[in-house]
């Protein structure tokens, strides 16, 4: 067995699956803590690393494609904090890290572990019922509904027709997007036969985000739907287009967002983490 216990967690491998526990320190996201302990089989791991630092270290999980709803559901958009699959490590733990990395390694070659996608999700994803308050509404999951509810700082056009109720059967897709710089986020269910809104905030199959602690845990509900709906590599799952903000479609508009972000770092409205998150996103846009 290997295990390497930090401020940050503590992970333990016993050959045949990771339980990946997170820790107390301020640091750790309300993601992370809202999941608690995981438990990863070894067949859905595509590979681990360790990084060395100065003074910290980031070991890694790279899960196999397909294996987990909640990566899924996010795309690759969780932020260090809230990424289960992430370890920072102490210098003076380097060494176990360095061994915990190569102990995994050795499973995964002794098992012959393929790094292909899969083809039915490996872990269970978040435990039901499931509710979370966050941005202009609140959203629910039972394992069959979604309910969504509105706050008093709902779009009025919005709130207009009330919560809403989706069975799961109707539901083709649910995607999380994270607040990134001035771009507010989301969590939007596509719904068969119901227009998608181009902004969350006049969505009523979306909770619109604004980047506020509590954000991070409406993946828990997208994760939760993902588990629940065929898996993507099924025959004859719909592929559900993302929906293009307004400026995407305007090559000319996205350059002017470059230059009006300028200006703002430049007169000190935007900080300098800020002003680069915000410019990657629009970056990535183009």
């Amino acid at each position: 067995m290997a295990e390497i216990i930090q401020k940050d967690g503590i992970w333990v491998f016993d050959g045949d699956a990771l339980r990946l526990t997170p820790g107390r320190d301020r640091n750790v996201g309300v993601l992370r803590r809202a999941l608690g302990e995981l438990v990863v089989p070894l067949g859905a791991l595509a590979g681990i690393s360790f990084e060395q630092g100065r003074k910290q270290g980031r070991l890694r999980l790279r899960l196999r494609d397909g294996a987990d709803p909640l990566l899924h559901a996010t795309g690759g958009r969780l932020a260090e904090p809230h990424d289960p699959y992430r370890l920072t490590v102490e210098s003076d733990r380097y060494g176990v890290a360095e061994y915990f990395t190569d102990e995994v390694r050795d499973a995964l070659l002794l098992e012959q572990v393929p790094g292909t996608p899969v083809k039915e999700y490996l872990l269970p994803g978040p435990p039901l019922p499931l509710s979370v308050s966050a941005g202009d509404g609140t959203a629910s999951f039972d394992g069959e509904r979604v309910r969504l509810e509105w706050n008093w700082k709902t779009e009025d056009v919005k709130a207009a027709a009330g919560p809403r109720t989706l069975a799961l059967a109707d539901i083709l897709g649910v995607e999380w997007q994270p607040s990134a710089g001035l771009e507010n986020g989301h969590l939007r269910f596509r719904v068969a036969g119901a227009p998608v809104r181009e902004r969350a905030k006049y969505d009523p199959h979306a909770v619109e985000l604004w980047g506020f602690k509590r954000d991070p845990l409406m993946a828990l509900v997208a994760a939760a739907v993902q588990a629940r709906l065929p898996h993507p590599s099924a025959d004859g799952v719909p592929e559900v287009a993302p929906v293009p903000e307004a400026a995407e479609a305007d090559h000319d508009a996205l350059l002017r967002r470059l230059r009006e972000l300028g200006e703002l770092h430049r007169e000190g409205v935007l900080t300098a983490e800020e002003f680069t998150m915000a410019k990657q996103a629009v970056l990535k846009r183009m």
